[in-house]
């Protein structure tokens, strides 16, 4: 049975089991293909043989995007399977991760190699130094720690976590992370200038895919950080 989901042209996810602190948050990959066949991952799982194969059947692996500071656990094994990929990250990556070779900074202007289907926005004023990626042709935001959205889980103490966190049985951010968001007013400018670009359907790394409504999704996740809000 494949372990890649597709969701829309060019577009795939493969979900990961992945534990954090005792928690069973899971996690996911995004790959998308190119309009020239490139494939483009973002978020990387680990990834073995049988995978690997069922990946390159759509096309050559040319671009792995550490899209944040905390997706990065599974990237130098496949830097070593893919040596001719293009690796991109926030440029404090390379003070985290020193070892790993970094090829482009990511940013608010897309790299011209993903061919104009991108459209980036840099989430500022937080500690994730997320990017997130609207992919114009789909209408897909991608995404990794932006937002999670978990219906349920089957381990209880997940489940109590996201009761507690108000993540249960929506999409959200965690109450417990919000000060992650230091700069609140940056950090706002940064969820409007996203809610101007036209999406639908949400790949996120943690919880269920949205396949529609992601602009409401997002605009309700983050209420809390009102126009006009401040540092801390």
């Amino acid at each position: 049975m494949s372990e890649l989901v597709r969701h829309a042209e060019d577009l795939w996810s493969v979900a990961a089991d992945h534990r954090y602190l005792g928690l069973s948050l899971g996690t996911r990959m995004t790959i998308v293909r190119l309009p020239g066949g490139e494939l483009w991952l973002h978020s990387v799982v680990a990834i073995d043989d049988i995978l690997a194969d069922e990946i390159q059947a759509y096309g050559p692996v040319r671009h792995i995007v550490m899209p944040d500071l905390y997706h990065h656990v599974y990237v130098a094994d496949a830097i070593r399977r893919w040596p001719a990929a293009r690796v991109h990250a926030p440029a404090a990556m390379r003070r985290k991760r020193p070892e790993l070779r970094i090829d482009a900074d990511l940013s608010n202007t897309p790299d011209p190699e993903w061919c104009g289907v991108f459209a980036p926005v840099h989430i500022d004023g937080t500690m994730l130094d997320e990017t997130v990626f609207v992919h114009q042709p789909s209408r897909t935001l991608v995404a990794a720690d932006l937002v999670e959205n978990f219906e349920t889980s089957p381990h209880l103490g997940t489940r109590l976590y996201l009761m507690a966190a108000g993540l249960y049985g929506h999409v959200g951010w965690s109450r417990f992370l919000r000060p992650a968001y230091r700069d609140r007013a940056a950090a706002r400018r940064s969820i409007d200038r996203l809610l101007a670009l036209h999406f639908d359907r949400i790949v996120l790394a943690h919880g269920q895919v949205l396949e529609r409504g992601g602009p409401a999704a997002v605009r309700e996740a983050f209420r809390w950080l009102p126009a006009g809000a401040t540092r801390g």
